[in-house]
């Protein structure tokens, strides 16, 4: 059984996913727990199972989705399962719209549901193995994940919060095709024993370039909500991680030119594994 499958079934098992802790965790059938999962060595066959974490804007969707066309593994983005939520018709569309344009975090059980319904779509097309981006977000998410199945790395990107707030207002969608840019310009030269950053535009094409749109949320009063609601929950899951030497922090030094080789380097992968995928 993939280990997506079990994941699936553990947090479907789990609708009352707020009072659920390590000890609940702990009493899921045997067949479902971490340690029937393979061994690292068996990790080829079965799929990378990591987690990004890192403060909205930082850039885990683009990492994550790097790596997970270089991995060959699906990129789960949460993020984007609230976005197409939102998009849709369903009975709480307009509950999780009242949430995010606030810049608050949407519940626990909320999200379990969408990734629930993610997971079982993946398994059903063969899908093994997963990058999470944006889960867990709570401690509580990482005790039930870390209960239903081994994580074997958890890639905390890290970044200054002016960068970020520059990054996150800059931040555009094309209305028609959907495909996301960067109209931001940073060149913050080096100050005070800070080290100065620079990232390029993430500029669209021509035929998208007068249909971008920004996003609701992505307004100076809610990126600075949403930095400060993420900074005050993300210290334990990160402890968490760190206490089980899962954790790698890697503070991203540049635009996606100078941090991609950098990260990969830190991943133990190199140019030749990636131009190897690239080419089959």
């Amino acid at each position: 059984m993939s280990a997506s499958i079990r994941l699936l079934r553990c947090l479907k098992a789990s609708r009352a996913f707020s009072a659920v802790t390590t000890e609940a965790a702990a009493q899921f059938p045997a067949s479902l727990m971490r340690g029937s999962l393979p061994a690292q060595s068996d990790m080829k066959e079965r799929g990378v199972h990591w987690v990004f974490l890192g403060c909205p804007g930082v850039g885990k969707g683009t990492y994550a989705s790097r790596l997970s066309q270089l991995l060959g593994v699906p990129h789960i983005a949460t993020g984007d399962l609230v976005r197409e939520e939102l998009a849709s018709s369903g009975h709480f569309a307009q509950e999780l719209a009242d949430i995010v344009n606030k810049g608050k975090l949407v519940s626990d059980e909320t999200i379990i549901n969408l990734l629930s319904k993610r997971l079982e779509s993946g398994a059903a097309k063969g899908e093994s193995g997963f990058i999470l981006d944006g889960f867990p977000r709570t401690i509580r998410q990482a005790e039930i994940l870390d209960g239903v199945t081994n994580i074997d790395l958890v890639i905390n990107l890290k970044l200054r919060e002016d960068v970020l707030l520059e990054k996150c207002l800059g931040r555009r969608i094309c209305s028609q095709c959907g495909g996301n840019f960067n109209v931001a310009s940073i060149d913050i030269k080096e100050e005070n024993g800070k080290p100065g950053i620079y990232m390029e535009p993430l500029l669209p094409p021509s035929n998208c370039a007068s249909k971008l749109i920004s996003r609701a949320d992505d307004t100076e009063e809610v990126v600075k909500e949403r930095l400060r609601v993420y900074q005050a929950m993300s210290q334990p899951v990160e402890e968490f991680y760190r206490s089980q030497g899962k954790l790698l922090e890697f503070h991203l030094p540049g635009g996606i030119p100078e941090s991609w080789p950098k990260l990969l380097k830190a991943l133990n992968l190199d140019d030749s594994h990636e131009k190897r995928s690239a080419a089959a």
